[in-house]
């Protein structure tokens, strides 16, 4: 799409790098232009009196004062969440500044800071491979859960997620020394799977982290190319969970230099 406009602007040649001519017109990218369009539109939340029922839902000091918890985001159940429109529930995050805000500078994004750049022998991914069989992954991942599970200086995260009316279910399992040591459960409104998976490999590596000796982490997901967003340097719109992602495995990389971590995929349908 901003293709072929800055070839219009420009009157180029269609067979002009991409990257180039949207350089020279000055577009912006289209996810942060609907970012920009989506805090806007989102202003005119502020200007509503307080006693207005919209600022009820989304404040939650309000609904202290005026004894309206029952309307407030977090008292409603799934049903109730599922039923509400995905607007409502970004100025309520916006306004209780549930998430944080995204910056493009970021240290963790500047070439030559990032953590593909400094560590790129302490990273390494296992895809499963189409031809394989069923019966051959479930023996590939057997052998490195047994390989791994014998080790107290290895986290095992296993992760899914799944969406059903509108509300999505994350899960994170972390396993070390052959014991399950935490399990994770969270839900969100209006959560793309993608970012849900994200959130919850970020949660099972903080936590990891948190447990002492551990020098090896082995992350079990069904979402791989989620998982390659992590390292990815162009910009996307999941780079708020990046940020965190990459800062925390700065962390643990730098405490040794033999910590390492794998990401292992895992079909869906063999869990």
């Amino acid at each position: 799409m901003q293709r072929r406009a800055a070839i219009w602007i420009l009157e180029t040649f269609k067979t002009s790098p991409s990257y180039s001519i949207e350089a020279l017109v000055g577009l912006i990218s289209i996810n942060l232009h609907l970012q920009k369009l989506g805090g806007h539109s989102q202003l005119q939340a502020y200007s509503l009196p307080s006693s207005h029922l919209i600022c009820s839902f989304i404040n939650s000091q309000l609904n202290l004062q005026s004894n309206l918890n029952a309307v407030a985001l977090n008292s409603l159940s799934n049903q109730q969440c599922s039923l509400i429109k995905g607007y409502l529930v970004d100025m309520a995050n916006q306004s209780n500044k549930c998430f944080p805000s995204f910056t493009s500078l970021d240290s963790e994004f500047s070439p030559g800071h990032r953590v593909i750049d400094n560590f790129p022998e302490c990273i390494s991914f296992n895809i499963c491979r189409k031809e394989n069989n069923d019966k051959s992954c479930e023996q590939e991942l057997d052998k490195i859960v047994l390989e791994n599970s014998s080790s107290s200086s290895v986290a095992i995260i296993v992760s899914d997620v799944s969406i059903k009316n509108n509300v999505t279910i994350s899960i994170t399992h972390i396993h070390t020394f052959d014991k399950p040591l935490m399990k994770m459960i969270h839900h969100a409104v209006y959560v793309i799977s993608t970012e849900a998976e994200l959130f919850t490999i970020r949660c099972g590596i903080n936590q990891s982290l948190s447990i002492n000796n551990i020098s090896k982490i082995v992350v079990i997901t069904d979402s791989i190319h989620a998982i390659k967003k992590i390292f990815n340097p162009f910009v996307h719109p999941y780079q708020t969970q990046l940020a965190a992602i990459l800062s925390d495995l700065h962390k643990f990389f730098n405490r040794y230099e033999t910590n390492f971590i794998k990401f292992w995929e895992c079909p869906s349908h063999l869990k």
